[in-house]
């Protein structure tokens, strides 16, 4: 009887797919999961006395273990009455990780905007007549004007102690020949231009010529006036590089209850004349190295800790959410292998690769992605925290990317509700289309930058390298700056400028009118299959099909008789086990 159970449960043509599995009461009515349809819609091939009288005690455990497997944390808590501590570590893991990245963007933005206001205050002070709104066109075009920019940031410099407002320190020793500044000369070793004749002769080796100049409290303090007979040798000069350090403090992070950090500014002014075009561009850089200061004072503070032992908790969570979710992934395995083996020894069938994908759940594999980066992020904060390493970037990178990740998380326990599911669905059902189309429109699009940079960009300011094409190009889809990328075109081509014309208008037409409209009408397309398929039979899969027939509902007792095995807290090598679900279920 089992025998012919198992050969008429094969010839009835097992098929596709069911999202979740609902309980049923006494009377065998589903409840609210939405699969009410079951045994109605779907059309699943029903258990009749001549066919599934025999079930043997193998099949009918291998039935319920994968049905406990697939129900969501509340339906296996009622099946053997567990409280869903997993569910709860992730909800726990969200709040603390919520909470680590905004203490860390507070402690960040004080950082950051040290460092800015520092660099503004440079180029007050050592560039001459600096002004911020020619900051991108800030250039001298004399050599009297060369020669007056670096004698004036060098006086600057040794007078900086009695000028500026905020506190700062010389650092002595990082120069040219052990000296604080280093004043640097780049040129050709040989450079002789004759435009009247029409010749030129260079020898492209670069020589650096470079001088030191200390403090007036450093000796040797004849030193001091030596950078007044720097020459420069304009007919073959590349460029002018003054290089120094000073040291600050920010005491402002006492406002976040942190001791205050000291900082290491590391300055670089460059007058640029590479292109020899008469324009002599001035630039400041500043790059910024964090330690902790020596013997901290801070009256009525203690030394804290409590930030750092935040950070420990939070990868310990994530720790334990990582090992979890592992263990749930092997544990899927292990059952899709087991099920893999029972269709091909008892039904003789073998299981297609969807059915074998539905053990391997996505969102396991999305929190690991999460807490794998929570952890190593958290990692660099303590070193932040301890002022060993200043990777400020780096830290935020990772911490922010696994927030995301996080809150995206959080869709996954929407989807045990069928009308908040639409989203997901639709997104799944569309993404292979999708993806084929951006592919088609992606040879569009390169093609379009490649053509705006070669010919537009020596005429707009917006096509000048291949970014910021295409950060307009993907603008002016989005319905943005279209006027101003037209008036900014210049008119010293016709030629060019009527290309640009063709050029903007095509573009536009094709992606706007297109493009998008084609894009969204297959998100629509995706979303008006799936709104029809809640009113139509839907193809369901082998796997779904052989779960159905398991009328047990997770109230019934009978899950509980399947215990875990003892042996220990992570243990998922019983295969006589229920290969419990740890967190995600579909």
């Amino acid at each position: 009887m089992a025998a012919t159970g198992r050969q008429s449960f094969s010839e009835q043509g097992l098929s596709s797919s069911v999202s979740h599995y609902a309980s049923t009461n006494s009377s065998g009515e589903h409840d609210h999961h939405g699969n009410a349809n079951i045994h109605s819609n779907h059309r699943l091939p029903m258990p009749t006395a001549g066919h599934w009288v025999g079930a043997t005690q193998e099949e009918e455990a291998i039935r319920r273990k994968l049905k406990y497997f697939f129900m969501s944390p509340c339906d296996k808590y009622h099946a053997k009455g567990r409280k869903p501590y997993k569910l709860i570590l992730q909800l726990l893991k969200i709040i603390i990780v919520t909470a680590q990245l905004v203490l860390f963007g507070l402690s960040n933005q004080v950082v950051v905007t040290f460092k800015e206001e520092n660099t503004m205050t440079f180029k007050h002070l050592f560039l001459k007549d600096y002004d911020e709104s020619s900051d991108d066109s800030f250039a001298v075009y004399t050599q009297k004007d060369v020669y007056d920019h670096i004698f004036y940031t060098i006086k600057q410099y040794l007078s900086l102690p009695e000028t500026t407002v905020g506190r700062y320190a010389y650092v002595y020793g990082v120069g040219v020949n052990g000296s604080a500044l280093s004043l640097c000369q780049q040129y050709y070793k040989k450079g002789r231009i004759d435009p009247a004749n029409d010749t030129f002769s260079i020898d492209p080796h670069v020589i650096t010529d470079c001088i030191g100049v200390d403090p007036l409290s450093v000796p040797p303090a004849q030193l001091t006036n030596g950078y007044k007979n720097f020459t420069l040798k304009f007919h073959k000069f590349i460029n002018v590089t003054i290089e120094f350090q000073l040291k600050a403090i920010n005491i402002q992070t006492i406002i976040n209850n942190e001791i205050p950090d000291c900082y290491t500014f590391y300055i670089t002014i460059v007058l640029d004349n590479k292109s020899h075009s008469g324009k002599v561009k001035i630039r400041l850089e500043n790059q910024a190295s964090i330690k902790e200061c020596k013997d901290p004072s801070v009256s009525g503070h203690a030394e804290n800790y409590t930030r750092v032992a935040f950070d420990v908790a939070v990868a310990l969570v994530c720790m334990l959410s990582l090992l979890l979710c592992g263990r749930s992934i092997l544990r899927g395995i292990i059952l899709q292998q087991e099920f893999v083996q029972f269709f091909r020894e008892n039904l003789a069938r073998k299981v297609c690769w969807a059915d074998r994908m539905e053990f391997i759940n996505g969102w396991y594999i999305l929190l690991i992605i999460s807490d794998i980066l929570t952890i190593t992020g958290s990692v660099i904060k303590i070193g932040i925290e301890s002022k060993t390493v200043s990777s400020y970037d780096l830290c935020g990178i990772l911490l922010g990317t696994s927030t995301l990740l996080v809150w995206v998380g959080v869709i996954r326990y929407l989807t045990f509700f069928q009308k908040y599911n639409i989203l997901i669905v639709t997104l799944r059902a569309a993404f292979p289309n999708v993806i084929r189309f951006c592919c088609c429109v992606a040879v569009i699009y390169l093609g379009y930058c490649f053509c705006g940079w070669i010919v537009l960009g020596p005429y707009h300011v917006k096509f000048r390298s291949l970014s910021m094409v295409s950060e307009c190009l993907f603008s002016l889809i989005n319905g943005d700056d279209m006027f101003v990328t037209f008036a900014e075109m210049q008119e010293s081509s016709t030629l060019v400028w009527l290309f640009s014309q063709v050029y903007l208008y095509t573009f536009i037409s094709l992606f706007i009118y297109m493009v998008l409209s084609l894009f969204i009408a297959l998100i629509t397309g995706a979303y008006e299959t799936i709104k029809h398929q809640t009113q139509e039979p839907v193809h369901i899969t082998d796997l779904h099909a052989f779960i159905a027939e398991c009328t047990d509902t997770p109230s019934s007792g009978k899950f509980r008789g399947l215990e875990t095995s003892p042996c220990s807290f992570f243990c998922c090598c019983d295969r006589t086990t229920t290969y419990e679900d740890v967190l995600l279920v579909n």
